[in-house]
């Protein structure tokens, strides 16, 4: 089925950078992140329950811990974050899985 999304500029044009970057396209990216948000949240699992936490609408979060995290901590969660789900998108496009 096609619809009409309205997606600002800005958005669009880093969507496309990393769909390239992953070399996917915009309409794969774009039905991955819609099937990951309505998938169920037992589905989706805690990647590491000591670490992160899963909020009241689904949403995966840090957990608040003693020792507090330094902004290259952050990046480095922020930056790998889809890893995993990155390369089994890439097996499956390459025909590996």
């Amino acid at each position: 089925m096609k619809t009409t999304l309205d997606i600002p500029d800005d958005l669009l044009i880093e969507a496309k950078s990393i769909a390239a970057k992953r070399r996917t396209t915009l309409k794969a990216m774009v039905e991955h992140a819609l099937r990951r948000e309505i998938r169920p949240t037992s589905e989706t699992g805690n990647p590491d329950p000591e670490k992160f936490e899963i909020g009241p609408f689904g949403i995966l979060s840090l957990k608040r811990t003693q020792h507090p995290m330094t902004a290259e901590q952050y990046q480095y969660f922020i930056d790998h974050q889809y890893d995993e789900e990155d390369a089994k998108t890439l097996s499956v496009l390459e025909g590996k899985s």
